[in-house]
Order: C-alpha cells, then sequence, then structure tokens
C-alpha cells in the first residue's frame, strides 16, 4: 500500500512538472533522462505578459542545479524552441547548462533564435532538425536608452560575451559568426541572418542535423560511457 501511495505521488509530481515547466522524466534500462524545454521568449527581470509564452530563468537556474546534483538523473535533453528573449537571463542559462558535467544534448526545433544561439551550443552536443531556423543579429534593446559614449561600450561588451561564448562552444569561428550577424539585406529593416538547419551544421555552429530519436541515442551512449568510466 505503501508503494502504491509513492508511485502515485510520483506520477502526480511528474504531471505537474509536464504542466507547469513543460518538462519530463523517462526512465528506462538506458539511464534517466529529464527532459526540458526552453520555449517562447526567455523572461528576464521584467515580467511578460500572461499572453506570451515564457521561459522563466528563476525556474531552470535552481532546476539545473537539481538536475547536476541528483544522483537519480543520468542526463539532460534540451528541446528548444524560442525567439530570443532577455540577454542576462538567457548567458545565465547558458552558463549553467556548459557548467554541468552530466551529459546533455539539444536539439533546436522550429527555432532557436537570437540568445536561443547560446543556449544551444551550451549543450555537449546541439542538434537541429532540417526546417528549424536560428536568427544571429546584433545585441538589441528595448526601453529607454541613455545617448552615451558608455551605454555603446555597454551593448558592445554585452554583445562580445555572446560571441565569446558561442565560438567556444561550437565549431563556428569568429569571423564568420560576426559576418552573419552584421549582413545587411537578409532581414528586412534590420541586420543579421536567418540559417536553417544544414547551413547551422556546414559552419559548425550545429554539431549535426537530427530529429528526437538521435538526441536521445546520443544520450544513451554518453550516459552509458559514463556508467562505464566510473565504474573502471
Amino acid at each position: 500500500m505503501d508503494q502504491n501511495i509513492k508511485d502515485s505521488q510520483t506520477r502526480e509530481e511528474d504531471r505537474r512538472q509536464l504542466q507547469d515547466l513543460g518538462s519530463a522524466t523517462v526512465k528506462n534500462e538506458h539511464g534517466t533522462i529529464y527532459t526540458l524545454t526552453i520555449i517562447g521568449q526567455v523572461e528576464g527581470h521584467q515580467i511578460l505578459p500572461e499572453t506570451a509564452k515564457t521561459t522563466k530563468y528563476e525556474h531552470i537556474l535552481p532546476l539545473l542545479a537539481s538536475i547536476e546534483e541528483s544522483p537519480e538523473i543520468d542526463g539532460l535533453l534540451i528541446l528548444l524552441n524560442t525567439v530570443g528573449g532577455d540577454i542576462e537571463a538567457g548567458l545565465a542559462i547558458s552558463e549553467m547548462i556548459a557548467g554541468m558535467r552530466k551529459p546533455t544534448v539539444s536539439l533546436v526545433l522550429g527555432g532557436g533564435h537570437s540568445i536561443g544561439i547560446p543556449l544551444a551550443v551550451s549543450a555537449k552536443r546541439c542538434m537541429i532538425a532540417p526546417t528549424a531556423s536560428m536568427t544571429i543579429h546584433p545585441v538589441r534593446m528595448t526601453g529607454v536608452v541613455v545617448g552615451a559614449p558608455q551605454t555603446y561600450q555597454y551593448f558592445n561588451r554585452i554583445q562580445e560575451q555572446i560571441v565569446d561564448f558561442v565560438t567556444s562552444n561550437s565549431g563556428i569561428t569568429r569571423e564568420r559568426f560576426l559576418s552573419y550577424m552584421m549582413a545587411t539585406g537578409e532581414i528586412a529593416t534590420d541586420v543579421g541572418s536567418v540559417i536553417y538547419g544544414r547551413e547551422a551544421v556546414e559552419v559548425g555552429l550545429v554539431d549535426q542535423l537530427g530529429s528526437v530519436g538521435d538526441a536521445l541515442e546520443y544520450l544513451h551512449r554518453q550516459i552509458e560511457e559514463r556508467k562505464n568510466t566510473e565504474e573502471g
């Protein structure tokens, strides 16, 4: 009876996770994989309208820490379909993922735009669906901006942090990434580029084209290798 109650509580917790965070934990003979979705707009310090789909960084950061520390979770699958959002929040999540020791894989579905690019490449393996796209553009700010040289320097330093992170965690060269970022004529009324799955792989921004099956297969292999190493 106690076991039945425990199983019921576990199922209820899984249901709440799926509903509240768009996440799920799947356990099989290969190990236990936590699936995390990053969708819509990455929300930072400002609360976005209720009509907008958002990913809240204050939920994701402690969740990633608990995944890394939990002995019951062997790997992390990140599903991305995001338009971007708050730069600092996106970089904070990206740094957390990049610093994890457990196997991680990201899969870009639909879009991984703007700050979604650092989020995608932060995993140990980054995959993208052939139809998915990624928008690369310079840092953009909304709201009141102080018209002073220091403001431009601040924008430039943030942009440098993004470029450094992306090029350090992927195979794309700094020159190629900047050329995409500063391209004119590709995006109406804006500067930047939109690239799709195959091109993202060809230039080294993403590791490979893939589907959810490919992502899970990679995780299973990495989990097995990690277990063998620890046992050895």
